[in-house]
């Protein structure tokens, strides 16, 4: 066989054996704050950009996004907040307190908006909700049609130049559910879309965090059950998780109920699917409620850095690639 055919063919067997081995290469993790204050978010890549809707789950239809965007692999932690709240001149967010990496709940979506407008203002963007007054419990306003994200449809919510926001309901139906592989949709976010086994914590594929008793409370963001397809943790289980989109769907009330998804640690499987959509109120904190953000796909983001997943299997493919071409030649 021609050697450089014979090469090709075991970088590519390589590639898939690692990728295979090390999950999704398409995350990057941001810095924010600085100091004590600082922080980091991972992002995992949602691509397939104008993808078919799913009509089986909850609304119907839904799951197409117009465009690539990225969601936190992880939901919001205690930690984030805290460190938020010690960079202003008040601690203005409140929570509840079962530990620096817990997901970050009693967190009311009004709250949780703020948040990420200071994910985007502390970086230089854009803020994506347009806050008119000073009380931090205050609703927002509604963005004209010349300001407003029109990306897949108009979103009187959201800036059209922000670069973190909350995920819209098709956001999070499609980075939960959308299984990019085959372009077909998943009834639970897993691996393969099967119902997940029940766990207190890990890591194990397959595996959510759900029917417990109250008291065990959720797992840490990093162990809260298997990666789904798209190499996500915790949407299914955990704690529930604000969506950007009124529960109506029309983002033109600012004191609609907001839907919520994926259930919570002491609830049944009966809530982890994609026909369960769940309403509250945006000025009220929940203890069971918790969010994610999502991102625009920017190309120069100036502190993005591979995740360590990612700088490994790269490592791996050049080290593999070299020794390789050396064996060929000889």
């Amino acid at each position: 066989m021609n050697r450089a055919i014979t090469l090709r063919l075991l970088s590519l067997a390589i590639s898939l054996f690692f990728l295979a081995l090390l999950g999704p290469a398409d995350a990057s993790v941001i810095t924010f704050g600085s100091g004590s204050n600082q922080f980091d978010m991972t992002f995992v890549e949602i691509g397939n950009p104008a993808n078919a809707n799913d009509t089986t789950g909850k609304p119907n239809p839904a799951g197409s996004v117009a465009y690539k965007y990225q969601i936190g692999k992880y939901e919001v932690r205690e930690e984030m907040i805290d460190k938020f709240n010690s960079s202003q001149s008040l601690n203005i967010y409140s929570k509840d307190t079962r530990g620096a990496n817990k997901p970050a709940t009693s967190v009311s979506w009004n709250h949780a908006a703020r948040f990420v407008n200071w994910l985007n203002t502390s970086q230089g963007h854009q803020a994506a909700y347009n806050f008119t007054t000073d009380g931090v419990d205050d609703n927002i306003a509604l963005w004209t049609s010349e300001e407003a994200w029109q990306l897949g449809g108009e979103n009187l919510f959201r800036h059209k130049d922000a670069h973190y926001f909350l995920p819209s309901m098709g956001e999070w139906y499609k980075a939960a559910y959308y299984d990019p592989s085959t372009g077909n949709y998943f009834n639970y976010p897993t691996l393969d879309g099967s119902l997940p086994s029940q766990v207190t914590s890990g890591t194990t594929p397959h595996t959510a965090v759900y029917d417990h008793t109250w008291e065990q409370g959720p797992a840490d963001v990093t162990q809260a059950g298997g990666l789904n397809a798209h190499g996500i943790m915790g949407m299914a289980g955990n704690v529930w998780e604000w969506e950007e989109t009124t529960i109506n769907l029309t983002n033109n009330d600012v004191s609609s109920d907001r839907g919520a998804r994926g259930g919570a640690w002491f609830e049944f499987a009966e809530n982890l699917p994609s026909s369960i959509r769940f309403p509250d109120f945006p000025d009220g904190p929940n203890n069971i409620i918790g969010f994610r953000v999502a991102s625009v796909v920017s190309a120069d983001e100036q502190n993005a850095i591979p995740e360590p997943g990612s700088l490994m299997v790269w490592s791996l493919l050049g080290l593999a690639g070299f020794h390789v071409s050396r064996r060929l030649k000889k």
